[in-house]
């Protein structure tokens, strides 16, 4: 069966509108976040952030015991908005537009957007199993798992363009993807930098690299349109 190509005629935007709004979003409700004690912070934290499956009503940490909420389906996409710290914010925020606005412009901004939430979801979902798996009860916030899903397509969709690491050291996109995707492995493996979700990038990349294999066409399942 004959299939379309799928290539938007979009003039270039630095601040496309997807990405864009999801830039104002985090930065709004990470303003919320950082009222500490408020009634809006307690909600963002007890409804958004991403709660482990099967947790007990309070567990005992090195700052006393904390009482734990409940896991909620819409938290798998809430998570991404919550950030821990201003920093935190900063590099996912950084990173989005950085492999963001191109792939916006590309795809147009529908597929970027879908794109963009599955790897969120499909984070979740991987962090929420390895949290099952391991017994750990965090709390999993921020935009990680759908940045490196980005950081993967961008990888896969301009393999030689040259990026910039620490804005001085050029590297080719391809093997900077690869190398974030080992550090991921080899620290969720091995339980280096603890507090960080490492298996959730990981997720994010995987389920990205599902939907783009999806899209071009090269699944057993075809999509209507391959992607160009």
């Amino acid at each position: 069966m004959y299939q379309d190509t799928y290539r938007p005629q979009l003039q270039f935007s630095v601040f496309p509108p997807v990405l864009k709004n999801l830039l104002i979003i985090n930065g709004l409700l990470f303003l919320g976040q950082m009222a500490q004690g408020s009634p809006l912070s307690q909600f963002l934290d007890t409804w958004l952030a991403l709660w482990p499956l099967g947790a007990p009503d309070a567990i005992m940490t090195s700052r006393g015991l904390r009482t734990m909420a409940d896991f909620w389906p819409w938290q798998l996409v809430t998570y991404g908005f919550l950030h821990g710290d201003f920093f935190h914010l900063l590099f996912n925020m950084f990173a989005l537009w950085m492999f963001g606005a191109q792939l916006e412009n590309a795809w147009g901004s529908k597929r970027f957007a879908i794109f963009y939430f599955v790897c969120v979801v499909g984070a979740g979902l991987v962090q929420l199993v390895t949290q099952y798996l391991s017994g750990s009860y965090a709390v999993t916030v921020g935009a990680s798992g759908g940045v490196y899903g980005l950081l993967l397509a961008f990888g896969m969709t301009y393999p030689n363009q040259i990026i910039y690491l620490n804005f001085f050291i050029p590297i080719k996109a391809k093997w900077f993807v690869a190398g974030m995707g080992a550090i991921s492995l080899f620290s969720g493996a091995t339980g280096a930098a603890d507090g960080v979700a490492h298996f959730a990038h990981l997720g994010g990349m995987v389920f990205g690299l599902l939907l783009l294999l999806y899209w071009r066409g090269q699944l057993p399942l075809k999509p209507e349109k391959t992607l160009y």
